[in-house]
């Protein structure tokens, strides 16, 4: 049948499964929204305050979901709000497919009204991308980019459509979906590394993100109980595992748990999967492990990048389980699962008591929440207390933004969850990133999203003010807010409820409130300026150096 550019997109969109999208539209994407009007019952259409919250959204909704997220935007202004946002989904491996509008194609390099080379200055942040120049190639490549933004690392590819390109005509017939389908591993190959774990006396798993999207629980549960792994979890594997089981441990890296990273010090054998080694867990690369390293994980890339590995396995982190662990050897290690015991009880971060404790919080909302709650954060000092403090218990409920460390992801974030899930979500802000895109709590009233929104307001930016106490002798540079902004007038304003905890006594009833709220609730948490967040291994420096507290003065 013909069909116009623009009407191609949507039948492609229905096509692939999509059945929610997160935009903003303008002049060079018009004739694609135009087609949205017509199948409102088929696509929902979330239309955020600033493309930037869209992006973090469908980044959110295809976390949660498993599917890919889709964000449409228009030209120039449009296409570069969202930037932050594709960057964040290639960051933390999020498939994703942004479609932008476009001038038409004669007006392409004449600096034309609001023509931006979109395709160019998202290549460094993009699986692939696309510029549609010939009407007849659109189908094909909305189909491939489903495709490449799903299989293997997943990750954000990029449409951009000129505006001729959408209103042009040409015959089109749905293209089957291309379902993902991973290789089995080459047991030869396989053969060293199954060798290695089954030799381990000390082995320690060290999970990433990749075990949460490649849907490996059940099997990293197998094999943590079958070789008796105590088990670590980098901030994007929180979830993978449960935290109530007795082989966990906790979260590895800069603020990890200390028993955490001294056991990764006396492992003798640490098994990676799906985790990348950053810099924000292998902080001194030579010092990071001593055992063996044996390494699984379907990006290539990756592989001896940060940490050499004395074996490898590539691919899909469930496929690649599920065909290793007949070959892996039952044996229970009841010492080595007692010294990590030991570390766990022993290495314990000392707490001192505040008006309002901010883990005081956190611990209140796991207590007063389900163990499928979702979370979601934005950046800072408020999102690491978050993974420290909360018992993830299932995959797909800790969002957030793992290696683009981006203020302003969490409001989106939490739209976008509370979308996928249908379920009430709780975001974890401060106010620093919180100011970033309060915007769009505007959008979760309108849509009437039961969002429980937790602001640590500490009148700082806090993880910056923390790094300027260690590292710049306390001169605190542009870091004190000193806002005037009145939370509770800005929730009314926009049509959010209110409440507020100005003393730890008063958590327990605040947070009962917010997390049983039918409508977004800002939750005005003030904390004080000088909450740190420990323990912290520096920059560049090992389990050695941990710093366990910090020293305070009244520069600030």
């Amino acid at each position: 049948m013909k069909l116009k550019g623009a009407k191609i997109v949507t039948e492609s969109l229905i096509n692939e499964g999509v059945d929610t999208v997160f935009c903003y539209p303008g002049g060079a994407v018009l004739d694609i929204f135009d087609e949205l009007y017509h199948v409102q019952d088929k696509i929902r259409q979330i239309l955020t305050c600033h493309e930037q919250g869209a992006a973090h959204a469908a980044d959110a909704y295809a976390r949660v979901s498993g599917k890919v997220g889709v964000v449409i935007a228009t030209s120039g202004p449009g296409a570069t709000n969202l930037v932050t946002g594709i960057t964040n989904a290639y960051m933390d491996s999020v498939p994703m497919v942004a479609i932008t509008g476009n001038v038409a194609l004669s007006l392409l390099g004449r600096d034309s009204f609001q023509e931006v080379d979109i395709a160019g200055v998202t290549i460094p942040v993009t699986k692939h991308n696309y510029i549609v120049k010939d009407v007849k190639e659109l189908g094909h490549i909305i189909s491939d980019a489903f495709y490449i933004a799903k299989s293997g690392r997943p990750g954000p590819v990029l449409i951009d459509i000129p505006k001729n390109i959408q209103q042009a005509e040409c015959d089109w017939e749905p293209i089957p979906v291309r379902e993902v389908v991973y290789k089995k591993p080459n047991l030869n190959k396989a053969k060293a590394a199954i060798d290695i774990i089954n030799s381990a006396k000390k082995p320690l798993l060290y999970l990433g993100g990749g075990c949460i999207c490649s849907g490996a629980y059940q099997q990293v549960l197998e094999l943590a109980e079958k070789i008796d792994a105590p088990v670590a979890c980098s901030m994007m594997g929180l979830g993978a595992f449960p935290a109530s089981h007795p082989l966990f441990l906790g979260m590895i890296g800069m603020h990890g748990h200390i028993n955490v990273n001294f056991s990764v010090q006396e492992c003798d054998l640490l098994i990676a999967l799906g985790a990348r080694f950053s810099d924000r867990v292998a902080t001194n690369r030579d010092k990071f492990v001593k055992g063996k390293v044996v390494h699984i994980d379907i990006d290539n890339a990756e592989i001896n990048k940060n940490i050499n590995a004395d074996a490898y396995i590539l691919g899909d982190i469930k496929t690649v389980l599920t065909h290793i662990l007949p070959y892996i050897n039952e044996s229970k290690k009841p010492e080595w699962v007692g010294r990590c015991d030991e570390l766990k009880r022993t290495k314990v971060l000392k707490e001192t008591s505040h008006k309002v404790n901010p883990k005081e919080i956190l611990r209140s909302i796991s207590k007063h929440t389900p163990n499928d709650q979702i979370i979601a954060t934005d950046v800072g000092q408020h999102q690491m207390w978050t993974a420290q403090t909360c018992a993830f218990e299932k995959p797909r409920t800790f969002i957030t933004s793992g290696g683009l460390g981006a203020m302003g992801f969490g409001m989106g974030a939490a739209i976008g969850s509370a979308i996928a899930s249908s379920k009430r979500v709780v975001l974890i802000t401060g106010d620093g990133s919180f100011h970033m895109n309060f915007n769009e709590v505007v959008t979760a009233v309108v849509q009437k999203l039961p969002i429980a929104i937790f602001i640590m307001n500490n009148n700082t930016l806090g993880m910056v003010r923390q790094w300027q106490k260690l590292f710049y002798k306390h001169r605190f540079s542009n870091t004190t807010l000193n806002r005037p902004t009145n939370y509770e007038y800005l929730a009314k304003a926009f049509g959010a409820d209110y409440l507020e905890i100005n003393d730890n006594s008063q958590i327990d009833e605040a947070v009962k409130k917010a997390v049983n709220c039918k409508m977004p609730v800002i939750v005005n948490c003030k904390i004080g300026i000088d909450e740190n967040v420990l323990p912290m291994i520096p920059s560049g420096k090992s389990v050695s150096d941990m710093i366990l507290e910090i020293g305070e003065n009244n520069n600030g």
